[in-house]
C-alpha cells in the first residue's frame, strides 16, 4: 500500500538575511517548518534563533530572502489575515497589571474580531478549551502576576492556543523556570503536536 505523499511546509524562509541596524544576524539562512511536528531551534545565545523566529514571525523585515506562510509572502500580507494562521509568544512577554488569565487568554481572540464580526459564543468556547488544555482553568479570575512563572508562561500558551492558529513559534517558553516546571512545559508542547497535528516551532538554548 502506498504511502501518502508529505504535505509540503507551511511556513519556510529561504535565503534570509536580517539583523539590526549595522549587526548581521542571519546570513543566507534556509527553514522549513513541517507539518505536525514539534520543531526545536538549538543553539548558545546570540546564535541568531530569536531574530529567526521574529523574521519568520514578521516582526523582524529580513534585508534580503523571503519567508512564505501557506506559499504567500508573509511579508506582503494582511496583519489579521496571517494572525489568523499563525501564532507567536516571545521571549519573557508582560501581561499588563491587573489582567486576570481569562482576560489573557481572550487577548488570542482579537484576530478573529474584527469590527462588525463577533461571535461571543465561539469566543468563549476557544477560551475554555485553551484554559482547560494548558491546565490553567483553576486561575481564570486571578491576576496573571499574582501566579508562579510556569503557572503564568501556561497562561500564555493557552493565550495563543485561543488565537486557534495550527502554527505556533515559542521564543524559548522555559527560559528562567525550574527544571520540573520545564520537563512539564515540554510535555504539554509536545503533545500539542502530536493531539492537534499542529506544526509547532520552539526556539531553545543549549
Amino acid at each position: 500500500m502506498p504511502h501518502p505523499a508529505p504535505l509540503p511546509p507551511r511556513l519556510t524562509g529561504e535565503a534570509l538575511h536580517a539583523g539590526y541596524d549595522t549587526r548581521r544576524v542571519l546570513d543566507g539562512v534556509d527553514i522549513a517548518i513541517e507539518e505536525g511536528k514539534l520543531t526545536v531551534l538549538l543553539g548558545p545565545n546570540g546564535s541568531g534563533k530569536s531574530t529567526l523566529l521574529k523574521t519568520l514571525a514578521r516582526t523582524l523585515t529580513p534585508s534580503d530572502g523571503y519567508v512564505y506562510l501557506d506559499g504567500k509572502d508573509i511579508h506582503r500580507s494582511k496583519t489579521r489575515e496571517v494572525a489568523k494562521r499563525l501564532g507567536i509568544l516571545p521571549q519573557g512577554p508582560v501581561a499588563p497589571e491587573g489582567l486576570s488569565v481569562k482576560q489573557l487568554v481572550g487577548m488570542g481572540r482579537f484576530p478573529h474580531q474584527g469590527l462588525w464580526q463577533k461571535n461571543a459564543q465561539q469566543d468563549a468556547e476557544a477560551i475554555r478549551e485553551a484554559m482547560a488544555y494548558t491546565h490553567v482553568t483553576e486561575f481564570a479570575e486571578r491576576n496573571v502576576d499574582a501566579l508562579s512563572g510556569g503557572q503564568r508562561q501556561r497562561c500564555w500558551i493557552a493565550m495563543v492556543l485561543a488565537q486557534q492558529t495550527d502554527l505556533i513559534l515559542l521564543d524559548e517558553p522555559t527560559t528562567f523556570l525550574d527544571l520540573k516546571v520545564q520537563v512539564d512545559l515540554l510535555e504539554l508542547l509536545s503533545r500539542l503536536a502530536h493531539e492537534k497535528a499542529a506544526p509547532y516551532c520552539w526556539c531553545s538554548t543549549t
